[in-house]
């Protein structure tokens, strides 16, 4: 579920590390009180624990709360480290994210002009 880009129209990131002792209610209480979202929103909302091997995913899916969990066997996430700050993701971030890789990519190829082509 958490790789794939279903069900939700946004991928928010809560930097920094989060207890991961919290539930939906903790997470949803995160959300509003320290990001000012809405977790009723249809965004999936991600949080990472101190190790950065374990997230947590909050999803409104309009009749409940989905909760996701997800632990790595080995490695850990590129997780972004200021804890006062959420940030909206792209799918491709989004992607990279959940492949281990750094969100802010800075070799990637550029998109050409097609202009520039001709």
């Amino acid at each position: 579920m958490l790789t794939e880009l279903s069900g939700f129209v946004h991928v928010y990131v809560a930097c920094g590390h989060t207890d991961m002792r919290k539930s939906i209610d903790g997470l949803a209480a995160i959300v509003t009180q320290n990001f000012k979202l809405d977790p009723f929103d249809k965004s999936l909302f991600l949080f990472c624990g101190r190790r950065r091997d374990r997230i947590k995913g909050l999803l409104w899916e309009g009749d409940g709360f989905l909760l996701l969990y997800k632990r790595l066997e080995g490695g850990s996430f590129n997780w972004p480290k200021n804890p006062q700050e959420v940030i909206k993701l792209t799918p491709q971030q989004y992607r990279w994210l959940m492949e281990g890789l750094s969100i802010h990519q800075k070799n990637t190829i550029p998109k050409l002009d097609k202009k520039r082509l001709i």
